[in-house]
């Protein structure tokens, strides 16, 4: 079993500040939420707290939609903060990204209400959307607690060492801090059941290693399914013979008539419990051409009721021909929300559409809003359905499979505050179901369901159904893959980065195999794709690009998924000769788009991050089946100028797209990151006060052949276009400069070297490593030997970068002056890193630790010597398991010393991970590489004489 956690206030160290927060849980939750608990929510704090340390953290909990789910990230932490044992990392997954997502904001409000109560940051958070959207907070100290919200995509490829959209060299920090003391809770687990059954495999694998290898000083991962419904009769006993958490039996057991007002929190529970949703049922001659008509009609019943209407459907299609029909009987009182909407478009609904706040809890609302008056029509398809923080006055819909009808249900009077809430159903005739569609006997049973409601739809009657036939209802299990203990060291073997024999795409083990389900594929817009030309390509490396991708990895925000076939419809249509119909100018004008967008690069990205550079016209012009599959879970990257983009929705006939890469944005809508050209200043970031500079992660040479670089004329005329056009956003391709510069905020660059915005030493930045390195290690409840290890790894880490080709590949003016970062000197020119060769210094710090300090290492045992030098030679990401050739030290040491020094890393890597298992042993380099990542985001006063001069 894992071992238990240390008291809270080692756990904490030095954020075990005395605290404000109540040690009664009734009056901290109340601090924390703003509400008095409910019964459930104390039960599961008693059970935080308990000693039992096999029933502590149930593996499987049940409560309703509505009821205050997501609460339980206040209950973890007051409980944390009272000194439970439980794991420092809470992990909230959703099913797929909504744009109010309920967990964000009750994070976002519990972090505020302690930060007002106590100052500080407490724990850090990364969240779906909003100021800690994406956020490398919870990766800097793995000794402080946090908070991470994601999507079973973004979770899920993490775990497996697979992350989606981020680099191979950051892989095996997600996957050694998610896998590692960590609580993941994976919410409306009955919707993703295979994604449950690989987190059930990897807590039993974990187990099997601890079993097998010995106990490790820091807690494993544990699971918590929640959801209201299950797929099984079954008890769902885990193997310590724990039951399910529940309501309590006084919960579940409401009065005939309920207070009013309510002035206890149980009476609440009841409140939502019997909400009033009184259901009829509409039948629909021919689903496949009047579904739509009749919706639409069911929904213009509430034209004049001045409230909110909700409206789902399945289809995209029917959603778009829904939303026209009603924007013409309500124009600017409709708003879409679907699955196939870019991020950028989706956030901004909850930013400020008048619309959609009339959905929103008020405490959810932004603040100054104008809400829309009158009747007004949310339309959604199933991305409306999950984690969305909605409550409309009356719903609308087509019929479902049970699973999402009861999502559906739980958007309607969420909180039981009004007794007239109607929801229509639009359903088929019994007798004309399509009987080959997979999902017919799901929905056929889902309507008896309904019909056995006898129009009471509350969560209560929902409740009450014969646990058979709902499961009867339930749209069919996907075939789920078996996840083994062969793949698990596949797929954490992350710097072989070509396919593998024996590596399948990690998406299957995720999802299962669901044949009705289409497959779906990502859609964004990058400038670099029109810029970046083949012979730049050529020049720099066939991976140019993707090492692009890893320095400005794709956002959320950014990304619009559709599905497959649509999307190659699109990109068809974006190249296809215009219609006879267009005559004249606009025929011209057509034609040479198509001709021009044939001809414009696009990037096709696997799963893995592997690029294809390719044109539109060469990746269609091969067989449409062939086609399809390359785009399947895939990411098609275009260029703006080729279009295809309305209101955030794939759209072909539209000439428009944006670059919106920039836009990842804070707070104060101040950017992460930012994109300038030619010798703009580099761009400058608010932090507590002061103002900082963003720190240079990339340079690129859009005509190294070039002997004429454009400057600025006395006057500063250039300099002040290029900023007022970085002010307005619309930085012209047609005046692009030579040097395209790409920064980012220290905290959230990708690779540490590169995260300091000016020149840092090698004595300094090394200093701050240990410094940061030693505060770790002691906050962990760790063995001596193992804290003094890893402590001297970061004494020796970059011993590496003390060569001249590594010094002048950071720009380095005086390459026998070893520094350890680039960045601007306070008097001088930026230094400009650039690609020299694929030496990598850890490789050399290898060999110079082995030459230079075997003292230090013979001190040690053979296992803690392991240890010292591979948590070297991965602080970057490699040794798992190898370095490539082309990363070997040729300015110190022969041929024979590298390959000797490679093929043991390899050897290395197997022994280690035996010994620690492979997310342990990714929790184990994560140590280090989270002090080097802090050190260089953060890194201590510098003396001027530190600098370099011009």
């Amino acid at each position: 079993m894992d071992r238990l956690m240390p008291p809270v206030h080692r756990c904490l160290g030095m954020l075990a500040m005395p605290s404000k927060l109540s040690t009664d849980f009734a009056v901290a939750f109340q601090q924390l939420t703003g509400l008095a608990p409910f019964p459930w929510q104390e039960d599961l704090y008693r059970r935080f707290i308990s000693d039992d340390t096999s029933g502590r953290i149930p593996s499987v909990c049940r409560i309703p939609t509505g009821l205050g789910k997501t609460s339980l990230i206040a209950v973890w932490w007051i409980a944390r903060q009272h000194g439970a044992s439980l794991p420092r990392r809470l992990v909230y997954v959703v099913n797929r990204r909504t744009v109010v997502d309920q967990t964000t904001s009750e994070v976002e409000r519990i972090w505020q209400k302690m930060h007002a109560l106590d100052g500080g940051e407490h724990f850090a958070i990364s969240t779906l959307r909003g100021q800690y959207a994406d956020n490398r907070q919870w990766l800097a100290n793995p000794s402080r607690p946090a908070v991470i919200c994601g999507t079973v995509d973004m979770i899920g490829s993490r775990l497996l060492f697979s992350g989606y959209r981020i680099g191979f060299k950051s892989r095996p920090l997600h996957a050694g801090f998610l896998g590692q003391d960590a609580l993941i809770v994976h919410d409306e687990a009955h919707l993703e059941p295979a994604f449950q059954k690989l987190l059930e495999t990897i807590q039993d694998e974990q187990q099997k290693e601890r079993e097998r290898n010995g106990d490790l000083p820091w807690p494993g991962m544990h699971v918590m399914a929640l959801s209201a419904t299950a797929r099984s009769n079954a008890k769902n006993v885990n193997s310590e013979g724990h039951q399910p958490f529940e309501l309590t039996r006084k919960e579940n057991s409401p009065p005939n008539v309920i207070p009013e007002p309510p002035t206890e929190p149980i009476h609440h529970v009841w409140r939502r419990l019997k909400a009033k949703k009184t259901l009829r049922l509409h039948a629909c001659d021919d689903e496949k051409k009047k579904l739509a008509v009749d919706v639409v009609e069911r929904a213009l019943q509430y034209k004049d009721s001045g409230k909110a209407i909700l409206v789902f459907l399945r289809t995209v299609e029917d959603a778009m021909s829904t939303i026209g029909s009603l924007e013409s009987e309500f124009p600017g009182q409709v708003a879409p929300l679907t699955g196939t909407m870019r991020g950028y478009e989706r956030d901004r609904l909850v930013q400020g559409n008048p619309v959609f706040a009339r959905f929103m809890p008020e405490s959810d609302r932004p603040k100054n809003i104008t809400l829309a008056k009158g009747t007004v029509y949310l339309v959604c398809t199933s991305a409306g359905e999950v984690g969305v923080n909605l409550s409309a006055d009356h719903m609308v819909c087509d019929l479902t499979t049970f699973d999402s009808m009861t999502q559906r249900l739980g958007r309607v009077n969420r909180f039981g505050d009004h007794n007239d809430a109607g929801v229509d159903v639009v359903h088929p005739n019994p007798d004309s179901f399509d009987e080959k569609h997979p999902l017919a006997l799901a929905r056929k049973a889902t309507l008896a369901l309904l019909k056995h409601l006898h129009g009471d739809a509350s969560p209560k009657a929902l409740g009450e159904l014969p646990a058979d036939s709902c499961i009867a209802a339930f749209s069919p299990e996907p075939s789920i893959l078996p996840a083994t203990d062969i793949l698990f060291d596949a797929w954490a073997l992350t710097t072989i980065l070509d396919k593998l024999p024996g590596r399948p795409p990690v998406a299957p083990y995720l999802h299962g195999v669901a044949e009705w389900e289409p497959k779906r594929t990502n859609v964004a817009w990058r400038d670099e794709v029109e810029l970046i030309t083949d012979e730049l390509i050529e020049r720099e490396g066939g991976n140019f690009p993707r090492e692009l991708l890893a320095d400005y990895p794709l956002k959320p925000h950014e990304l619009l998924s559709d599905r497959s076939d649509r999307v190659y419809g699109a990109l068809q249509t974006l190249i296809a000769e215009p219609s006879k119909s267009l005559k004249g100018e606009k025929h011209q004008a057509a034609l040479d788009r198509a001709q021009k967008n044939t001809q414009t690069h696009v990037w096709l990205i696997d799963e893995s991050g592997s690029v294809m550079v390719t044109t539109l016209g060469k990746l269609l012009d091969d067989d449409k089946k062939r086609v399809i599959a390359w785009l399947e879970d895939s990411t098609v990257l275009l260029a703006p100028s080729v279009g295809g983009l309305s209101e955030g929705m794939l759209d072909p006939m539209s000439s428009d797209a944006d670059d919106v890469a920039d836009h990842w944005l804070d707070e104060n809508n101040q950017p992460r990151r930012q994109r300038v050209w030619d010798d703009a200043p580099p761009p400058t970031y608010e932090d507590n006060g002061s103002t900082k500079l963003m720190a240079l992660i990339r340079t690129i040479d859009l005509n190294p052949l070039s002997d004429e670089i454009a400057e600025p004329n006395q006057e500063g005329e250039l300099e002040r276009e290029v900023a007022s056009e970085l002010e307005s956003n619309q930085i012209s391709n047609s005046r692009q400069g030579r040097f395209w510069h790409w920064f980012a905020r220290p905290r959230d660059t990708e690779d540490a070297t590169r995260a300091s915005s000016r020149p840092i030493t090698w004595d300094h930045h090394t200093h701050d490593v240990v410094t940061r390195t030693t505060e770790i290690v002691q906050e962990l409840d760790l063995s001596e030997d193992l804290e003094q290890a890893i402590i001297l790894a970061a004494e020796l880490h970059d011993l590496g970068k003390q060569r001249i080709i590594w010094q002048r590949s950071i720009g380095n003016p005086n390459p026998s002056d070893w520094h350890a970062k680039p960045g601007k000197p306070t008097h001088g020119a930026r230094w400009r890193p650039r690609h020299l060769s694929n030496y990598r210094h850890e490789f050399g710090s290898l060999l110079d630790v082995e030459e230079e300090h075997a003292a230090k290492l013979a001190a040690l045992s053979d296992e803690m010597r392991d240890v010292v030098l591979h948590l070297i030679a991965s602080h970057h990401g490699y040794a798992r398991p190898h370095f490539p050739p082309e990363a070997y030290d040729h300015e110190r040491y022969d041929t024979q010393q590298n390959q000797h020094a490679a093929h043991d890393a390899m050897r290395r890597y197997a022994r280690l991970q035996r010994r620690y298992g492979r997310w342990g042993l990714a929790y184990l380099e994560s140590l280090l590489r989270a002090a080097d990542w802090a050190a260089s985001a953060e890194p201590s006063p510098v003396p001027t004489t530190h600098e370099v001069k011009a």
